[in-house]
């Protein structure tokens, strides 16, 4: 069973390098490593539609993070706010 290793994990600060969100940063909520794609606090709002139940009895709109591809995004280093130019250090 191959397991993929990524440059980013959960909790990171990350940067947006590349895409329709260029610039913006955030920190990762959750890696998907089938699809090999990450979801950033605030980041990619996306809205959805819940359908009637008995949580929402009228339905709802609610907005989320999508997706985003990991190799758009760039690790920044906590200390000086800036994206990070090595490997993560541990």
């Amino acid at each position: 069973m191959n397991r993929s290793k990524f440059h980013v994990k959960k909790g990171d600060e990350v940067q947006v390098i590349c895409g329709n969100h260029r610039g913006a940063s955030g920190k990762v909520l959750q890696v998907l490593p089938s699809k090999q794609q990450i979801l950033i606090e605030g980041v990619r709002l996306i809205k959805k539609t819940r359908r009637k139940s008995q949580d929402n009895p009228n339905g709802a709109i609610i907005t989320r993070e999508g997706p985003i591809h990991i190799s758009n995004v760039k690790l920044v280093d906590t200390r000086s706010a800036k994206p990070a130019k090595k490997n993560r250090e541990e």
